[in-house]
């Protein structure tokens, strides 16, 4: 059975590969073509992230009414999740460490690719359920699925955004990891309700990573990093009120 993390390690070795990838291909793209590549990029990951928050708010019902539900936790979610980040100061932490990491290895855009890999490789149903069915019942191909679509993400990420990429790997294992070795415990909780509620949060995050890219303005969307501890914190106060 499972908890021995395959699908989750070759899903890491997908990104480090796809990473290193872009890293020699960035070589080749002209300059002038980059701002492109970057907008290119921010709407297409605008789009996977309002697709996400679609997908897990919005039901079709017996009749074939269209009917959502999540949104005025969605909103507490993301205004009590940026007030806690704020106050932490999180994305102001992560880009300090992740300067210190670009000075001591001289890696150029360490900091923007790493917090954007992490965000885009944790956030999302596939990452949950996939390590949910690794570590339950032995079965990575959910995981294998995501591993192709991280590589050929991280490729892209790396030729237009920089090393970081490579490292997001890092937290990839530690939270898809942690979940599979979990399994048990977290399964029970960690589906139906409560799983949209969650995804729908970090696809709003996802989308915000889309807007940065397009480089107008800068959302600093590792400080909504507590708004996915909102939902289960929610659930759990229902629990204790019934």
């Amino acid at each position: 059975m499972g908890n021995d993390m395959t699908g989750t390690l070759v899903n890491a070795a997908a990104i480090v590969a796809g990473g290193a990838v872009g890293l020699l291909a960035k070589k080749g793209i002209p300059t002038r073509m980059e701002d492109a590549l970057h907008k290119a990029i921010g709407l297409a990951v605008i789009v996977i992230g309002i697709n996400g928050v679609i997908t897990n708010m919005v039901t079709v019902g017996a009749d074939g009414i269209l009917s959502s539900s999540g949104e005025l936790l969605l909103v507490f979610s993301l205004v009590l999740g940026v007030l806690a980040g704020e106050f932490l100061q999180i994305e102001d932490r992560l880009n300090s460490l992740s300067g210190l990491v670009e000075q001591k290895l001289h890696l150029t855009g360490f900091a923007a690719s790493f917090v954007s890999g992490t965000l885009i490789y944790c956030v999302g149903a596939m990452a949950i359920i996939g390590s949910l069915n690794d570590g339950l019942r032995g079965d990575p191909s959910i995981l294998f699925v995501k591993s192709t679509l991280d590589g050929i993400s991280s490729i892209v990420l790396g030729a237009t955004m920089g090393p970081g990429v490579i490292f997001s790997a890092i937290p990839v294992v530690l939270y898809q990891g942690a979940i599979t070795l979990l399994a048990g415990l977290l399964e029970p909780v960690l589906q139906g309700a409560l799983l949209g509620q969650i995804c729908a949060v970090g696809y709003v995050l996802v989308a915000c990573i889309g807007v940065n890219f397009m480089g107008h303005f800068h959302i600093k969307t590792a400080n909504f990093l507590p708004a996915l501890l909102v939902p289960p914190l929610w659930t759990f106060l229902q629990t204790l009120i019934r």
